[in-house]
């Protein structure tokens, strides 16, 4: 089910060391465990900190699997907003950077992705061929709720496009959502990421 919250997505390692495959694989674990769809605002270390395991939204399932990379989205957001916090959305009243939430909504993890150039054109139905496992999509979801999720190397039942990795209230599920709601952003990320071979769909 569709909760009314906005779900909410940066530490530097060498780019070598990055793998879209190994991204995917640990989205996937989370989908082995309970988490309780929770967006509360809460204080958390920074950098490196993280809401209760059991916990969390879509932005979460994207910090989380970077993480297991190696890539603290948390920091990098921050510091990114450090430099520049009136680039980024100003929607929540703030009048300075939050490293306990801002990393965790998706709008500013989309102004953080585009400002690092790893915005690429939306797919549709009908051109797909530039998916690739790991790409992270957002989309609108009813009610003007923004959401966001991590392409799979899994293909839907028909074989025409990729599932997807998210969590959208009911925990982290890999499914068939990827034309289900209005796409607003697609996403590389580090931008010289290897390619794990294949498209995730023609």
């Amino acid at each position: 089910m569709l909760l009314a919250l906005a779900c909410l997505l940066g530490a530097h390692p060498a780019l070598a060391s990055f793998e879209p495959g190994a991204l995917v694989e640990a989205a996937r674990a989370q989908t082995l465990h309970a988490v309780v769809y929770d967006g509360s605002y809460r204080r958390i270390d920074y950098p490196g900190g993280d809401v209760p395991a059991d916990r969390g939204v879509c932005t979460d399932v994207v910090i989380r699997a970077y993480r297991r990379q190696q890539i603290d989205l948390q920091q990098r957001v921050h510091e990114d907003m450090r430099r520049d916090f009136s680039a980024y959305p100003a929607l929540w009243g703030l009048s300075r950077p939050d490293a306990n939430i801002d990393h965790r909504r998706v709008p500013n993890l989309q102004k953080y992705l585009a400002r690092q150039r790893a915005e690429l054109p939306a797919p549709s139905p009908e051109r797909q061929g530039d998916l690739r496992p790991g790409d992270l999509i957002t989309w609108m979801l009813p009610g003007n709720l923004p959401h966001i999720g991590i392409v799979s190397d899994r293909r839907a039942r028909d074989d025409t496009r990729p599932l997807i990795l998210h969590n959208i209230g009911a925990g982290v599920v890999e499914d068939d959502i990827l034309f289900r709601y209005p796409i607003t952003g697609h996403y590389r990320y580090p931008i010289d990421a290897p390619s794990t071979g294949s498209p995730a769909t023609d």
